[in-house]
């Protein structure tokens, strides 16, 4: 979020942001059910796509809501909703830009790393090889692109708050009070975030891609583009079992590379940044006790 931390639970999206005058402003989405998709989350491989299509959808509309209200000048809030379109189409519209734009992002970042390893071809002519340059360029290309963009102000303040998100969760695991100086102690990085998701796909794509020719390059290119729902799937369900894992000896290790690229997708963040996460937190678990309380009271009547 620009100037602010989303979070999410189990029947609400919560977004808290700072705005221009040093106010705090929430924003909130429910987590709408729909039994359809409840059941294909069950089904697993498929449950990643699943996930990754709500994350982008939701994502876009809380992005494209603090980017707004933090330009928006607090004096002119009456006069600007006065004049506002429906937000449902408006917020639909940017759910589809958020999801065309995540798909538009990984068919670029699956499709350069192969044509950069055809040009290496002559030096390393095997499928295997082939597919291991492949993997490397799109590593190199992940991680070049991620340091390149957080040295840019913007996203370096977004990173901040991810960073800031992640101290929130961590805090709230770990049982302990959220209070500003309690979250800073503890980690900016996390098991579950995004970030090792996309990590883990570089790696499950090294695998899967050894299972499929890489001549001639047309068919390489289908290949590709066909497997990325599976790979998706995959990684997401690696995602979910190096963080099950995580405090067993040993085998917590699996989670490490993830978390190392949090090193990049995550910065310290200020108290200022940590506050907010701070309220954006407790207003989510506001949220989801008066639903829980609300579920409760109709099962007694």
């Amino acid at each position: 979020m620009v100037e602010g931390v989303m979070f999410g639970g189990k029947h609400h999206y919560v977004t808290a942001i700072r705005r221009k005058d040093r106010s705090v402003e929430y924003y909130h989405l429910p987590r709408k059910a729909n039994p359809a998709l409840s059941r294909l989350k069950k089904i697993p491989f498929l449950r990643g796509i699943i996930a990754i299509i709500e994350a982008s959808a939701n994502g876009s509309k809380h992005l494209n809501f603090s980017t707004e209200r933090y330009d928006v000048d607090p004096k002119d809030d009456k006069t600007i909703k006065e004049k506002e379109v429906s937000k449902l189409t408006m917020y639909l519209g940017v759910a589809v830009i958020g999801v065309i734009s995540f798909l538009f992002g990984k068919f670029a970042f699956t499709l350069i790393p192969v044509f950069l390893a055809v040009l290496t071809k002559p030096i390393f002519p095997s499928d295997f090889a082939q597919v291991m340059v492949e993997g490397f360029f799109k590593l190199i290309l992940l991680l070049s692109y991620i340091y390149f963009v957080s040295l840019t102000p913007l996203v370096k303040r977004v990173f901040q708050y991810h960073g800031a998100e992640h101290k929130v969760i961590n805090t709230f695991e770990a049982g302990v009070d959220l209070t500003v100086e309690n979250v800073q102690a503890h980690s900016r990085l996390h098991y579950r975030c995004g970030s090792s998701f996309i990590l883990f796909t570089v790696v499950v794509g090294v695998f899967v891609y050894l299972l499929v020719p890489t001549t001639p390059l047309w068919l390489r290119v289908v290949d590709r583009l066909l497997l990325i729902p599976v790979v998706l799937g995959i990684a997401f369900e690696v995602l979910q079992i190096t963080n099950k894992l995580r405090n067993i000896p040993v085998l917590k290790y699996l989670g490490l590379p993830g978390l190392w690229l949090q090193l990049l997708t995550t910065k310290e963040p200020t108290n200022d940044q940590v506050e907010v996460a701070i309220l954006s937190f407790q207003e989510l678990l506001r949220r989801e006790k008066e639903t829980d309380l609300d579920t409760k009271n109709e099962e007694i009547v």
